[in-house]
């Protein structure tokens, strides 16, 4: 305990329970300063017994009976003797000798005013001084007889002060009392434990006496309530009890600062001692209270001092609070966002104060975020969380390249290389190449797929691309085969513009992207001599590629380098034979011998869409293939049809397709001899009489048949031929019925047409004489004919008709047939 009495500097503030050894984990609300400079000097003679707060000033009155008037660093600015009313900016002062010792003081909250010259006065009765019109001042009595009055608090036109016997409130306009509050706990000694007293706002006082905390409203009476009392009157709103002795009041928004008095037991001697005072804030509710925020002060002096002997004052409007013992005065000041960060980092919660430090840059002091955030990856780093402090690098560190490069020199010290190396910066800033190369040898040496990872990702200009790529040669000294490596060095020489050994490698390893690197860097002039490995490779998609850039490796060059692969060689001319049967005539000849080999399916469909291939070539590897249905067709297109049906019935014995060849061909020729050899065979007699009904007369079939052969189906087959001719009749009288109702449909129509007048103006002309048609002196009389067709004639014009042939015809359209111009209209005037 007389460690903490001598102690100048350090916390003032310490956790209230003692049992709990370890920090308290929530943020205190204050933080304390001791008032040094002249406060110290005053302090070492005397002992502070009061204080008062205006403006910048502070008022320190002692035992002694003297008053110091101080800066808020506590310098001294002006000393006095006697009670004095002194103007902090002007010359006006107020001397005054009392014949009784004044126990308190308070001035008009706006006495600058002329009209507001008043304070009171506080010992055996309370004195109101004013001055009159003449300048004088004159005194009058409040109050007396209840003893001392040691707390008295103007507020606006409320006056308040405490007595042994409770608090009143006087209202200084209608100069009435307006209230009594007695005290509650009269065992406690008033001048021992005496009233502290606080004014919220103009009209809620705050009242803690003892252990009791009471808070008062003033309140305007409704004038019928009025009588013969006070405008005004008081109601008590909130009353609670709290653990220690009240010292002092002051608000805080809407809560509240306590200064408590604290007594505690000794557990070795069982006998009271002082402790340290209490500084708590606490949440007013109606019958109770709670607690915010609670702290120990260790001022000096503390054991010895009493509840009397505490003080609590306020600045309005700063958040300022002056606690006053005997020999110290503390500040007590609302935390600002530097200590909330300062709190923070003391807990090592760092990733809460970088947040708030961003959220409150514009206001914090003290701090850099900068400095938070690096104070956060180390704090990471201790902790063995290398990944976390890695990712945090990239929010923290940002642009500033040099800052980066420091922190990958320290995780290169601790081994992790490996974990800061997702998060380095590939843009803006760029690193020096060296700090983007040893990272990638770090990966080399022990892990080929995240180097290999690494080179897909990062740009190829960070690094020396020649030192990465002899590194990843001298490993695959060691391991020649390895894939990863094979590839990544694939890359590498990508990104170099080495494109022929990249080329060489991704078709060694048979890499997909191996056609994409063609592509991208136009490398069909390095390709030619490789055109059966990439055949090899995905023939499907190297042919589209080869197909693609004809202009650039012609259709020659491509046939030549697969001569020896046969079946690849195949598989380009095919592709190309579907994309134009045209373009590779010249290879169609050889087609023939590699559809014969490799793909006789496609054989007949290139046979039929190629009109480039020797028929005689391909007839002969089809015979010597044995190839019917080839051969079949090379014959039928070669015009030896019946040949063409001999094999289809002797090679193949399907008379379905030689009923369906003799269809195509349409010969009757061929239909005799498809009859005739079909004769004695019962099988093709059916398939005859089920499928020829619409083409050959099957009477012609059934009159060659021999008496007493079996033909299977034959009461079948019959059937369904007159079933055949029914519907051929059918057919035939639907179309009939079709064509006469159309034909009708159409003379109806050409009826009504030619029933319609023509019109004939001056424009029309004599198609005999070319003359105008129409006379030009419409009196005279004339004569016309107008045929259907739309030619007009002078009647003179056009022949006599003979006494054989009466009726006329247009000389134009028909002379010797009727026609459209075969009916006339005649016009005479």
């Amino acid at each position: 305990m007389a460690e903490a009495e001598e102690q100048e500097t350090g916390s003032l503030e310490e956790s209230t329970d003692e049992s709990e050894e370890e920090e308290s984990e929530e943020e205190p609300k204050l933080k304390y300063e001791r008032l040094s400079n002249g406060v110290t000097e005053i302090l070492q003679k005397d002992a502070a017994s009061c204080m008062t707060v205006h403006d910048k000033f502070l008022a320190l009155g002692t035992h002694y009976g003297k008053v110091y008037l101080l800066d808020v660093q506590g310098n001294i600015t002006q000393k006095f003797d006697v009670v004095q009313v002194f103007g902090l900016y002007s010359g006006e002062e107020f001397h005054e000798t009392f014949d009784c010792p004044i126990k308190i003081i308070a001035v008009h909250p706006h006495f600058v005013r002329s009209s507001c010259k008043q304070f009171v006065t506080g010992g055996k009765k309370l004195l109101l001084f004013e001055r009159s019109w003449m300048s004088r001042w004159k005194s009058s009595i409040l109050h007396e007889g209840e003893g001392n009055i040691r707390s008295v608090k103007w507020r606006g036109h409320l006056i308040a002060w405490a007595n042994n016997m409770g608090v009143k409130i006087f209202d200084i306009t209608s100069k009435q009392r307006i209230t009594n509050v007695p005290r509650d706990d009269i065992s406690l000694r008033p001048d021992m434990y005496p009233c502290s007293l606080c004014w919220k706002d103009n009209v809620t006082l705050i009242i803690g006496w003892g252990t009791s905390v009471k808070i008062c409203s003033v309140k305007e009476r409704h004038a019928n309530e009025m009588r013969d009392l006070p405008s005004r009157y008081v109601e008590i709103v909130s009353q609670f009890e709290t653990e220690f002795y009240i010292s002092g009041l002051a608000p805080l928004c809407d809560q509240l600062v306590v200064l408590s008095y604290v007594k505690e037991v000794s557990e070795k001697t069982e006998r009271e001692y002082c402790a340290r005072p209490r500084l708590d804030i606490i949440q007013p509710l109606s019958e109770t209270c709670e607690e915010i925020s609670s702290d120990a002060l260790t001022v000096r002096g503390f054991q010895e001092n009493e509840c009397r002997d505490y003080h609590l004052e306020y600045s309005e409007g700063e958040s300022l609070f002056y606690i006053v013992s005997p020999r110290d005065v503390v500040v007590a000041k609302e935390r600002d966002q530097d200590d909330h960060i300062d709190w923070l980092l003391e807990k090592k919660k760092y990733e809460e104060a970088l947040m708030a430090a961003e959220i409150s840059q514009k206001n914090i002091k003290r701090h850099k975020i900068l400095d938070i955030g690096l104070a956060y990856i180390n704090h990471l780093v201790a902790r063995g969380e290398y990944d976390i402090a890695a990712r945090k690098c990239q929010k923290i560190l940002g642009k500033n390249a040099a800052l980066w490069e420091y922190e990958v020199y320290k995780f290169k010290e601790i081994g992790q290389l490996k974990a800061i190396s997702p998060y380095l910066p590939r843009g803006d800033p760029v690193l020096k190449p060296l700090i983007y190369e040893m990272i990638l040898h770090e990966f080399l040496e022990s892990d080929y797929e995240g180097f290999a990872t690494l080179i897909r990702e990062w740009p190829g200009d960070l690094y020396n691309n020649s030192v990465i790529v002899q590194a990843v040669r001298d490993h695959l000294k060691k391991d020649s085969q390895n894939r990863t490596l094979l590839k990544t060095l694939a890359e590498l020489y990508t990104y170099d513009k080495n494109y022929g050994n990249a080329l060489e490698i991704y078709l060694t390893l048979r890499h997909k992207d191996v056609f994409q690197l063609i592509h991208k860097h136009n490398l069909f002039s390095s390709i030619k001599d490789k055109i059966v490995l990439l055949m090899d490779f995905d023939s499907e998609k190297a042919v589209d590629m080869l197909l693609d850039n004809e202009d650039k490796i012609s259709i020659k060059k491509v046939v030549e380098e697969l001569e020896d692969r046969p079946e690849l060689q195949h598989v380009y001319l095919h592709k190309l034979f579907k994309r134009d049967h045209h373009k590779g005539q010249r290879y169609h000849e050889k087609q023939i011998s590699l559809y014969a080999e490799f793909d006789r399916p496609n054989l007949l469909p290139f046979l039929r869409d190629s009109i480039h291939c020797p028929l005689e070539k391909a007839l002969e590897i089809c015979q010597q293939r044995n190839f019917v249905e080839e051969t079949v067709y090379l014959l039928s297109r070669m015009g030896n049809s019946r040949s063409a049906l001999k094999m289809i019935m002797e090679e193949l014995h399907d008379v379905d397709k030689a009923i369906e060849f003799a269809k195509e061909q349409d010969d009757a020729e061929l239909w005799e001899d498809l009859i005739l050899y079909s004769i004695d065979k019962p099988p093709f007699i059916t398939g005859l009489l089920n499928n020829i009904g619409t083409h050959v007369d099957p009477i012609l079939l059934i009159h060659r048949i021999k008496e007493g052969m079996e033909i299977p189906n034959l009461r079948d087959s019959l059937v369904k031929i007159l079933q055949d001719y029914n519907l051929q009749i059918l057919l035939r009288e639907g179309c009939k019925k079709i064509l006469v109702a159309d034909s009708l449909s159409l003379l109806k129509k050409m009826h009504r047409t030619q029933m319609k007048g023509i019109l004939v103006d001056e424009e029309n002309i004599c198609e005999s004489c070319l003359s105008p048609i129409l006379p030009s002196d419409a009196a005279k009389p004339f004569s016309m004919v107008v045929f259907h067709c739309r030619h007009m004639f002078h009647k003179e014009c056009l022949p006599v008709p003979s006494m054989t042939s009466p009726a006329q015809f247009c000389n134009i359209c028909s002379a010797k047939h009727r026609g459209p111009g075969s009916a006339i209209l005649e016009m005479k005037k």
